[in-house]
């Protein structure tokens, strides 16, 4: 049998998909069920062809025993799911810039602080933090903040192609008219995000559940952390909370996917809600 045939039809033993999915839950806190082998027979393939692999046994031997950063970088990018647009959930967005902004001002100012720190983690391909970036640069009473947006991901490839910033109608249909028009250059369908946008964001790799990693950041004002708990179980959603809660800032602000609860996860947070939109604040 050949390599091409094997791994194109390659099927993950019981005993394997367990062990493969302890490795992947333990590297980054995502939780494969067992109804979901399938899914990683068909994510994990093309890795098996590229690497003239036999099999997925012996895929978790070299993940455990031959594996760079860059290979674990690929089995990240292979598992994660990107699917993402500019101004998603846009109630959240109103509540963040009409609600949190004013009052986060107010409180920064009295500590003497004039720069406001955001997170976009699980950012994917940027379409979180370049929203944020937009409407931070068009409110006049951040003139004169200093704006500090950080925006992670686990995937090195979708942080490459946030970096570049070109993106096709899916991503840019919910953009609002103006920011359309101020910041983005249509090239023959596909639309190029102004330099003065990109230049606010600094894109970081972080592992949600990797504690030295995540503590490269401090002090932040507001973190969005949206429709990636989901992929979670109950103790890798409490660990990456509470290194969240750690990072920042008293009464500093979390949001989550509109779908999502910290119900059962945490009581270090407590839920406000303006607008019908639910805001969790560090108590």
């Amino acid at each position: 049998m050949t390599i091409m045939s094997a791994s194109s039809s390659a099927a993950i033993n019981e005993e394997v998909f367990k062990q493969l999915r302890d490795f992947i839950y333990e590297k980054t806190g995502i939780y494969v069920p067992d109804n979901k082998k399938y899914f990683l027979e068909n994510r994990l393939s093309r890795i098996l062809r590229e690497k003239n692999l036999r099999n997925f046994e012996d895929y978790l031997y070299f993940l455990r025993y031959s594996a760079n950063k860059h290979d674990i970088a690929r089995l990240f990018d292979a598992i994660t799911t990107n699917e993402t647009f500019f101004f998603r959930e846009p109630q959240q967005f109103e509540v963040f810039a009409q609600n949190l902004i004013p009052q986060i001002i107010k409180e920064n100012t009295q500590m003497g602080r004039k720069d406001i720190k955001i997170w976009s983690a699980a950012c994917s391909t940027g379409e979180e933090p370049y929203t944020i970036a937009m409407i931070l640069y068009d409110l006049p009473e951040l003139v004169s903040f200093r704006k500090e947006i950080y925006a992670s991901d686990i995937s090195e490839g979708v942080l490459m192609s946030a970096r570049r910033a070109i993106y096709g109608s899916y991503s840019v249909r919910n953009i609002p008219p103006q920011y359309m028009a101020k910041y983005f250059k249509d090239s023959g369908g596909m639309y190029v995000l102004s330099d003065t946008i990109k230049s606010m964001v600094k894109f970081l790799s972080i592992n949600l559940i990797d504690e030295r990693e995540v503590k490269q950041l401090k002090g932040l004002d507001v973190v969005f952390c949206r429709n990636v708990l989901i992929y979670f179980d109950d103790k890798a959603k409490k660990k990456a909370v509470s290194l969240i809660y750690d990072v920042l800032r008293p009464k500093g602000y979390l949001f989550v996917g509109t779908s999502e609860s910290l119900h059962n996860i945490t009581r270090a947070f407590r839920p406000i809600v303006i607008n019908k939109v639910v805001v969790y604040q560090k108590v």
